[in-house]
């Protein structure tokens, strides 16, 4: 529980930066996964893992009643303003917490979160709490560099230079790392399916300096006095690569999505 709370904490100074930082998930991948998973006004969605709310807001259309639940306080206080559909419920808790009294779901989600858990338990949770034919969605939303443009690799280069400072070794660096993929393969929810959406975006100076920000790594709480500085390089780095101060970035947004092999259609 100490641990999981201390992950929590690396977030607190990322909130502000995350809605307007990180990738969107597309909504036409949003609707390709609701139709897939058979949600409709009877449905319940746990979104775990939550942050400000993305995927929670995305799926309230979809569906009767939406869990978001999240253990940071300054990611829920920022979901909770953003994302007002009266069918969300917001709750402070993390994949330790489950099952809890949260109630049966059709479909649980995770955009970014699934690999600060521990991933083969909350599977287990998750699987004495999805109803019959219910669906756990993996995703996921990053830059697909073209290869004219080279400044997606500068602005990563730059941003692990500050990420540097942090001795935290990511775990998903590890070499005894299993991808999602092969944790759902051994899992109660072992049929798996890949959605892929590629979506054209404009990115300047500003969304990019929030999206470093975004990271628990590089995030204010953790530079300090250094993310100034860090602004003011993705300010020059863009300014060099864009007369306009505008640059574009495809975006390929992904659902890796396991069911139950027993309930799937063929």
């Amino acid at each position: 529980m100490a641990e999981n709370a201390a992950r929590a904490r690396r977030f607190r100074s990322a909130a502000p930066h995350y809605l307007s930082g990180r990738q969107p998930y597309a909504g036409r991948l949003i609707r390709r996964v609701a139709d897939l998973v058979g949600l409709g006004p009877d449905a319940r969605v746990l979104d775990l893992g939550c942050g400000p709310g993305m995927l929670a807001g995305a799926f309230a259309p979809h569906a009767r009643a939406v869990v978001a639940m999240d253990p940071e306080p300054a990611m829920l206080r920022i979901a909770e303003q953003t994302f007002t559909a009266p069918n969300i419920a917001y709750r402070q808790g993390s994949s330790e917490d489950l099952p809890g009294d949260l109630g049966h779901f059709r479909l649980v989600t995770m955009g970014r979160s699934f690999h600060w858990m521990d991933r083969a338990e909350t599977l287990r949770r998750l699987d004495r709490m999805l109803v019959p034919g219910g669906a756990v969605a993996l995703f996921d939303a990053r830059g697909a560099q073209e290869p004219f443009d080279t400044w997606p690799e500068r602005y990563a280069e730059l941003v692990r230079s500050y990420r540097g400072r942090d001795r935290e070794r990511p775990r998903t660096r590890s070499p005894e790392w299993r991808q999602h993929e092969l944790l759902l393969l051994d899992s109660a929810f072992a049929s798996v399916d890949l959605l892929s959406v590629f979506e054209p975006h404009e990115v300047t100076a500003a969304i990019l300096i929030d999206r470093a920000l975004s990271r628990s790594s590089s995030a204010p709480g953790r530079l300090g006095g250094a993310a100034d500085q860090l602004a003011r390089d993705i300010e020059s780095l863009v300014a060099a690569a864009s007369p306009d101060g505008r640059l574009r970035e495809v975006v390929v947004s992904t659902a890796l999505i396991g069911r139950r092999p027993g309930e799937v259609d063929t």
